[in-house]
């Protein structure tokens, strides 16, 4: 595997010329555009807020809990947030913890935070306003692909074409048969873990070896067949075969530590923006990078209306600077591209750029989550110790709701998936709610520890024009930027879709023979899925959107918003992979634009 590249020091980066396109953001949506202008030819600048973060040495993954001085534990100096607190108090959640020194978010609860320290933002430095809301930003090259969770699924037209089934809402410009070709290309240049199902609703990829299923959740799949559930293997954005064109990667070896509640793969078989995607195309000689690049802005041309580039701030020295580009391309994530936009306001752009429909930081949507359900397998209690652990993930039951009029609910419409596992794991963090003391707990814990099985549920959040994000000018972050204020909460149908959730998930236990341990029917904060999308629609209307369906500012031709904002809808999948695929969608008629000259 190639050692990780040491990017320049970013006073070195070359900002007086004009490059074909500056990047903004190196997570999924903004690495991808790297990696598609680049290897069309383009001289492209990607600017990163964070650092660079050499993730093979950091991670540790083969370190035992009990090597650590702390066991993987932060510092006394840094406050976790959970979900008591993000329920507890208003934002900014920072200001109430006057004693410590860094606070940030839950991501960083449970084993191994320490290992993932550089990723996160103080919440101190970098506070938001308004409703509850859990908002996990991670500043360091890769973005959240250094930890995402892993689930890699496809949309469909159930997705793309739902206004047209229920009548909620509108339908995305675009259709499966558009994005099915760019899912190809993310399959075959990433690399995707699964099993063929054959589902219309939860498209199939074009999949590496599987994980194997353990004899808990192979149980529990043969007594679903023919329900009309079907419980397969985690679709999981990991490379189990190995990726012949790329040497930052390696196949997974089920040996990490994958189930540390902040994820990351050291030998980077698991998906993740710097080896995936980055680190490849600097191979090009047409990529520059810059890390420690806070862009606050992005700058028009007054005289063509055009974007002509950036202003950001050095992240270190909080020195203000500028670039310059033919085409500017956001991918800073959903709520940062978003705060951008509405930022960069000018006596045409009053309102934010590219806000001329007005639905700018409107129809903010996600995936709804909190209840969860767990239990034991009876037949694996005092069984043989397996080597189970290690594994990327469990399994994943599809939406089985609102696909016809047979699974039609009368209390909600969409659906949503579950996900969950069973099996030997590194800790088994259910035996904290086993009876007992001393020895005879220690044998209790030993003989169940292949027995436990849990399950959770994650919804669609349907979008709403008056769930939104604007900008707080009465506070600033650490660099003198307004923060995001939230309007935003869950409504009715989120709420009848986690009642739902839960009674399922309890009779899927009870019709399997699992004994119920546990039963959570509490819905989290709302922001806990990490998935927030929608904040700058695509659509062919232009007083109701934000973007074409190239993920094009109908205002300004020049700039491209390729992340998560530019859905209309949620769905009930992980985003990463829909991302990934319209990226690489948008970005190939971005290059042939530029290169008709029609940008």
């Amino acid at each position: 595997m190639q050692q990780t590249p040491r990017l320049p020091d970013p006073d070195t980066i070359d900002l007086k010329r004009t490059y074909d396109a500056i990047v903004v953001g190196s997570g999924a949506a903004g690495g991808m555009a790297a990696h598609v202008l680049t290897a069309k030819g383009l001289d492209v600048l990607l600017l990163e807020a964070g650092k660079q973060v050499d993730t093979s040495e950091t991670l540790k993954s083969m370190e035992w809990p009990y090597e650590h001085p702390r066991h993987g534990k932060l510092g006394p100096e840094t406050y976790v947030l959970d979900e008591g607190d993000y329920g507890k108090y208003q934002p900014p959640y920072g200001r109430h913890f006057g004693r410590y020194t860094n606070v940030v978010n839950w991501q960083q609860l449970g084993e191994g935070p320490d290992y993932t320290k550089d990723f996160f933002v103080n919440e101190k430095e970098h506070p938001y306003t308004g409703t509850q809301f859990s908002w996990v930003r991670a500043r360091t090259l890769g973005g959240k692909t250094n930890v995402w969770g892993r689930l890699a699924l496809r949309m469909s037209d159930f997705d793309f074409k739902a206004a047209s089934r229920d009548g909620y809402g509108d339908d995305w410009p675009i259709n499966y048969a558009d994005v099915a070709p760019y899912y190809d290309k993310v399959d075959r240049y990433l690399g995707i873990s699964g099993v063929v199902e054959n589902l219309p609703w939860l498209p199939d990829s074009i999949y590496q070896r599987p994980m194997r299923l353990n004899e808990p959740e192979v149980a529990l799949r043969d007594k679903l067949t023919g329900t009309g559930k079907v419980l397969t293997p985690f679709r999981l954005g990991v490379t189990t075969d190995g990726l012949s064109h790329n040497p930052y990667r390696h196949r997974c070896m089920g040996r990490g530590s994958c189930q540390r509640r902040v994820g990351g793969c050291d030998i980077h078989a698991a998906f993740d923006s710097p080896t995936g995607l980055i680190y490849p195309a600097l191979g090009t000689g047409k990529l520059t990078v810059r890390t420690n690049s806070t862009v606050f802005e992005v700058e028009i041309d007054t005289a063509t209306g055009k974007a002509k580039g950036v202003a950001f701030m050095d992240s270190v020295s909080k020195k203000v600077l500028g670039a310059r580009a033919k085409v500017v391309v956001l991918g800073a994530s959903t709520l940062e591209s978003t705060r951008i936009l509405l930022n960069s306001r000018s006596r045409q752009h009053p309102n934010g750029l590219g806000n001329s429909s007005g639905h700018l930081g409107h129809n903010l949507a996600e995936h709804v989550m909190g209840p969860r359900v767990e239990g034991i397998y009876k037949p694996r209690v005092g069984g043989e110790r397996r080597n189970e652990d290690g594994r990327p993930g469990g399994f994943y039951i599809p939406r089985f709701q609102n696909l016809d009029t047979a699974s039609k609910s009368k209390k909600f419409i969409r659906g949503y998936g579950l996900e969950g596992a069973g099996g030997q794991e590194l800790f088994p963090e259910q035996a904290i709610l086993m009876p007992g003391y001393g020895a005879d707990y220690k044998k209790k814990v030993r003989d169940h520890a292949g027995a436990f099985v849990y399950m959770y549920g994650l919804g669609e959040v349907l979008p709403r024009y008056e769930n939104e994000v604007s900008l707080d000018r009465k506070v600033k972050d650490a660099y003198g930027i307004p923060v995001l204020r939230f309007s935003y909460r869950h409504g009715d149908n989120e709420k009848a879709m986690c009642a739902d959730m839960t009674d399922n998930m309890q009779q899927i236990f009870s019709d399997c023979g699992l004994e119920i341990t546990k039963v959570s029917g509490n819905r989290l904060t709302e922001g806990s899925s990490v998935h927030e999308v929608g904040t700058a629609r695509m659509g062919n209307d232009r007083k109701t959107s934000v973007l074409n369906s190239f993920c094009q500012s109908h205002d300004v031709k020049n700039l491209f918003v390729v992340d998560g904002s530019c859905f209309v809808s949620a769905g009930n999948q992980n985003p990463t992979w829909t991302i990934l695929a319209l990226a690489w969608r948008a970005c190939d008629y971005l290059s042939e634009s530029l290169g008709k000259g029609e940008l």
